[in-house]
């Protein structure tokens, strides 16, 4: 039997000892923070072929995986292959049918559609967003800061407007100055990375897209790509920086919006294999089976940052994105949906086999205009039979929206029919 003091000595042991299990806890415990950069109009070739030191050291550490842009060539889906229609395709997780930017003229962005910014301030009022860019439309049109459209949204650092500043960056026929504005932008976001750390930033440089405009395949393009990555590198020097001063996880994600045409290089906006085949680098290395199965879509960078920060997507939200995360546990992909006599032919493939996918359906499409759709749960089968068919004749329509819901993610499709014939 132990005597008062012996008892006394345990419990001082065991209050050390948790003690400083809960301090090793804590100290274990870090912020996650992401940024992604979109540098423009650099076809996959040209950045595997380019002297691009400071992209390939990222992507040794993580991965470096071809992508693509437009959406499905010939299919209700298809996207231009035009600038700020990608970012919107990055930011909200949608194709051009659901947020609406058709070109560079951003006229009627549908915000019903939110960006990955709107979900995660709303989620995270108190944590920091930031956009460092040459045009101020990234920030008023397509993230709709202060619209009531996006419900007042606010960023809490904003680095952007610079072409408008022609006296500090006077405009040059060769387009030079924009050279010097990418170099401004970095500069901004590499000081505020450094200084803040916001815990979500979008960095946008452009020089590229001008150099492929003006010259096409050539080595003035060449250069500007590999002075792109003397940016990317004072960047990713800030993130380490981050990293090994303050207790903190840090995703990148670097892309572009679109590739150019086989011809010359200068052009872009169709469906070309050159157009459309992009790539993502990042210092994330343990991407998931989808990841590794499939070559990404830009749409799929938004809801990878939604997983790496712990966003939670309202239901709604899930069930349209046409993207899915690059990371973490995900169930299902390539759906697939052809209507035929009254039931919806419906096939995927599975990627957790052994769990049951449920296959909902509506014919509506309230959401686009801020309504809500009614969906109608059609199914439940296993997961690993990769195939279903459901009876649709008691919702008859030209339309419906099929989602599939599997244990780790959700996928979507369209089925768009064709109006019968008036007698």
């Amino acid at each position: 039997m132990m005597s008062p003091i012996q008892k006394g000595l345990l419990v001082g042991v065991l209050t050390v000892i948790t003690v400083s299990v809960n301090s090793s806890a804590l100290a274990q415990e870090r912020q996650r923070k992401a940024i992604f950069v979109i540098v423009d109009g650099i076809p996959a070739d040209v950045i595997q072929t380019a002297s691009v030191p400071n992209l390939r050291a990222i992507a040794q550490q993580g991965r470096y995986l071809r992508a693509h842009v437009g959406g499905e060539k010939g299919a209700y889906s298809q996207t231009p292959t035009i600038s700020a229609v990608g970012y919107n395709s990055l930011l909200t997780g949608t194709w051009v049918n659901k947020h609406n930017v058709w070109d560079n003229a951003i006229k009627s962005p549908n915000y019903h559609y939110p960006t990955i910014f709107r979900l995660f301030k709303t989620q995270y009022p108190t944590r920091t967003t930031a956009v460092f860019s040459s045009w101020t439309d990234n920030r008023t049109r397509l993230l709709g800061e202060g619209l009531a459209q996006t419900s007042h949204f606010k960023l809490d650092y904003h680095f952007d407007g610079y072409e408008l500043d022609t006296v500090r960056f006077p405009q040059d026929p060769e387009k030079q100055y924009m050279h010097r504005i990418d170099e401004q932008v970095v500069s901004d976001a590499a000081n505020l990375i450094r200084r803040q750390g916001p815990d979500l930033s979008w960095v946008y440089l452009e020089f590229t897209d001008d150099m492929g405009h003006r010259y096409g395949d050539s080595e003035p393009f060449r250069a500007a790509v590999e002075m792109m990555d003397g940016q990317i590198g004072r960047l990713w020097a800030a993130i380490q920086y981050r990293q090994q001063h303050f207790p903190e996880d840090w995703l990148l994600l670097v892309t572009t919006d679109h590739g150019r045409d086989e011809q010359t290089g200068k052009n872009h906006g169709g469906q070309s294999p050159r157009q459309r085949n992009t790539w993502l680098v990042t210092n994330y290395a343990n991407v998931n089976a989808y990841a590794r199965a499939t070559q990404p879509g830009i749409v799929d960078i938004m809801p990878t940052l939604a997983s790496f920060l712990n966003v939670t997507l309202p239901n709604d939200v899930a069930q349209e994105l046409d993207g899915t995360s690059l990371i973490g546990p995900v169930s299902i992909m390539d759906l697939a949906v052809n209507y035929v006599q009254d039931k919806l032919d419906i096939t995927w493939q599975s990627l957790e086999p052994g769990e049951t996918v449920k296959i909902w359906v509506t014919s509506t499409n309230q959401f686009e205009t801020g309504g809500t759709d009614q969906y109608h749960l059609l199914g439940e089968v296993p997961l690993g039979q990769e195939w279903a068919v459901v009876d649709v004749s008691q919702l008859p329509s030209t339309f419906y929206k099929v989602v599939l819901e599997g244990p780790a993610n959700r996928v979507n499709r369209w089925v768009v029919l064709e109006k019968p014939k008036q007698e």
